[in-house]
């Protein structure tokens, strides 16, 4: 049975107890009504170990501790790795939100946020829970072999989950542009889904070589990017990547490009 927003269990984490009140109002407007609440870092660790929640909703400063000491400490246990983060913030300096793109939350929702955002960041949690295979015409999804490409480990697995969660299981992934530049002269890929900030080889540059060689030019890449600036994505297209995507990578908006690249 598909989930939606109104089934989910929410951890809210917000020192604000006015703010507490706005968001969980939204979050009412939504149908999300099974909603805990923790003001600082020591009562949500203690909420979450009493009774895991299906979501957490976490302002970015708390009086004892960051979103970012929380969500390192969420990811290293195994038992709360999976659980679909979302982060709540009225920060835009790219390089704050860039250690939380990078470590695979679900949302960076700003604040004040509305209720299309909301929405959108709800879905992208409920996408993750509840898995929801591809149907190709031209390929069995379970046969796409796709090659994933990050050098941060926590991106691939996040990356990894929502691809698993598409229905694809032959998933090899390489730390930077130069691994899967040996990768993808030993074996045969169906997709590459690449970073473009990356050490030694970039993503910019692994899509140049990939387009720059016959036996791989067919290969569909797909390019993750935190950068957000019109002029750089246009130099990223230029590379001939097949489709762009954001990071947070959501699941709707990457099952929606996989149809694209896969399904013509």
């Amino acid at each position: 049975m598909q989930l939606s927003p109104a089934d989910l269990h929410i951890l809210l984490i917000e020192p604000s107890e006015v703010q507490r009140k706005i968001i969980r109002k939204k979050l009412a407007e939504e149908h999300v009504t099974r909603v805990e609440e923790a003001g600082s870092l020591a009562s949500a660790l203690q909420n979450i170990k009493r009774h895991k929640p299906d979501a957490i909703a976490c302002a970015l400063h708390l009086a004892d501790g960051t979103a970012e000491q929380l969500l390192q400490q969420l990811k290293s246990a195994p038992e709360t790795a999976e659980i679909p983060f979302l982060l709540v913030s009225s920060e835009t300096r790219k390089a704050q939100l860039e250690a939380f793109k990078q470590s695979g939350v679900v949302a960076i929702l700003p604040k004040p946020f509305d209720a299309m955002q909301l929405g959108k960041a709800l879905n992208a949690a409920v996408d993750l829970l509840s898995p929801a295979e591809l149907e190709l015409t031209l390929f069995d999804v379970h046969d796409v072999r796709v090659l994933v490409v990050d050098d941060s480990r926590l991106a691939r697995n996040h990356i990894r989950r929502v691809l698993n969660n598409l229905g694809m299981q032959q998933i090899t992934e390489a730390e930077d542009g130069q691994q899967a530049i040996a990768l993808l002269q030993r074996q045969n890929f169906d997709l590459v889904v690449t970073d473009y900030n990356m050490p030694e080889v970039n993503g910019r540059e692994l899509t140049e070589f990939i387009r720059e060689h016959s036996t791989l030019s067919h290969i569909p890449v797909l390019m993750v990017t935190s950068e957000a600036n019109d002029a750089h994505l246009a130099n990223i297209a230029q590379s001939g990547v097949n489709a762009m995507c954001d990071k947070p990578f959501e699941p709707e908006a990457v099952k929606q490009l996989l149809y694209r690249l896969l399904d013509h």
